[in-house]
C-alpha cells in the first residue's frame, strides 16, 4: 500500500487510505494528521499536494530527488530532505522526503525504511502526534541519524582490520579495502555534512512550524550529527594514514629487494671479473687436468672471496 493516512483527532487516532478524505481529516480543528507515502507515483504525490495547499514545485522536488541533504521552505511549508543508510557491507544511502505543514506531516521514501520502527514510536503513535506534527519529524529524523551509528562502528572495525592487513603483509587486497572504505566515507560524507546544516537551521527557530519546544530536541539531534562529523573526520585520517603506511611498507619491500639484487650483483661481478681476466683458455686446460697449482689457488681464492662476501653482505643485512 502507498499511502497511509494517520490523524489524532479528539483523542483517538483515525487511519485511512482514502486521498480523497485527506483535505477534510486536515481541516478538522485540533487535528494532527501524518501522510505517509511508500514510493508513491508522481501522480499520487501531486495529489496529496492538491489536497493539502502545496506548492507544486515540492511534488515536483521529491519527484525529481535530491543528491544532497538539505532543508527550505516553500510558501507555509518547509520540506526537509533526509537519508537512511542501508546496514550493508557497503553505506547506501535512500533518501526520505519530509514535508512540514500547519496540522499534518508528509513522509515520502521507499520500501526499505519502516518509519514505525523508530524506537520513538514503540509506545504508540498516539502520543507522538498529540503533541504535534513537528514533534513526529524529530521523532523519525531521530531514528534515522541514530541509525547512522552502527554503519559508523562497522566502518571503525573494517579500519583496524585493514591497519592490520597492512602493518602485516600489505597486498593488492589490502589496498582495494582501503580504496572502497576511501569511497565509502566520502559517501557517508555527502550525507552528513549538509544533514548537520539542515538541522542546524532546524534549531535557529526561523521556521513557524517548529514550535519552540520541539526546537530543544532538534538540537539533539544536531549533537549526534556534530558527533558523527567527528568521527567521520577521524576515519578519513586513519584511512589516509593507513594509505601512507602501504605506500611506505611497499616502497621498504622494494628496497630490501633491490638491496639483495645488488649484493648477488657484487658477488657475482667478482667472480665474473677473475674468470675474465684468466680468459676461457685456462678453463680448457683445466677440464684436460693440464692445469698447474696456480689456476686452482685463484680459484680457491674466488670462491673464498665470494663466501667473505656473501657473510658480510649477510651481516648488513643486504642478503
Amino acid at each position: 500500500m502507498s499511502i497511509r493516512i494517520r490523524s489524532w483527532h479528539g483523542g483517538q487516532l483515525i487511519e485511512t487510505v482514502d486521498v480523497d478524505q485527506l483535505g477534510r481529516i486536515v481541516a478538522a480543528k485540533g487535528s494532527r494528521t501524518w501522510i505517509d507515502l511508500v514510493n508513491p507515483s508522481a501522480e499520487l504525490v501531486a495529489a496529496v499536494a492538491r489536497r493539502l495547499g502545496l506548492h507544486p514545485l515540492l511534488a515536483e522536488d521529491i519527484a525529481e530527488k535530491n543528491e544532497r541533504a538539505k532543508i527550505e521552505q516553500v510558501g507555509d511549508a518547509l520540506h526537509l530532505v533526509a537519508f537512511v543508510m542501508e546496514h550493508g557491507k557497503d553505506a547506501r544511502a535512500d533518501e526520505v522526503d519530509f514535508i512540514l505543514g500547519r496540522g499534518f506531516l508528509v513522509s515520502v521514501h521507499g520500501p526499505a525504511w519502516d518509519p514505525m520502527a523508530a524506537h520513538q514510536l514503540r509506545m504508540g503513535l498516539g502520543p507522538i502526534l498529540e503533541k504535534g506534527p513537528d514533534h513526529l519529524l524529530w521523532a523519525l529524523t531521530d531514528a534515522i541519524v541514530d541509525g547512522y551509528f552502527p554503519t559508523f562502528d562497522r566502518i571503525a572495525d573494517e579500519i583496524e582490520l585493514v591497519q592490520d592487513q597492512v602493518l602485516g603483509s600489505p597486498n593488492p587486497a589490502a589496498l582495494q579495502n582501503v580504496f572502497r572504505l576511501r569511497r565509502e566515507l566520502i559517501r557517508m560524507r555527502h550525507v552528513i555534512a549538509p544533514s548537520r546544516e539542515a538541522f542546524a537551521q532546524l534549531t535557529s527557530r526561523e521556521f513557524p512550524v517548529v514550535s519552540d519546544a520541539t526546537v530543544l530536541y532538534f538540537r539533539d539531534v544536531y549533537d549526534h550529527l556534530i558527533r558523527l562529523n567527528e568521527e567521520l573526520d577521524t576515519h578519513r585520517e586513519l584511512i589516509a594514514g593507513t594509505l601512507d603506511v602501504y605506500l611506505s611498507s611497499v616502497n621498504n619491500n622494494l628496497s630490501a629487494i633491490m638491496k639483495r639484487l645488488t649484493g648477488v650483483t657484487v658477488i657475482l661481478a667478482g667472480i665474473g671479473a677473475v674468470a675474465g681476466l684468466f680468459g676461457m683458455s685456462e678453463a680448457a686446460g683445466a677440464l684436460s687436468g693440464q692445469a698447474g697449482s696456480g689456476f686452482w689457488i685463484v680459484v680457491a681464492v674466488t670462491a673464498v672471496g665470494a663466501v667473505v662476501a656473501w657473510l658480510v653482505l649477510r651481516r648488513i643485512d643486504w642478503i
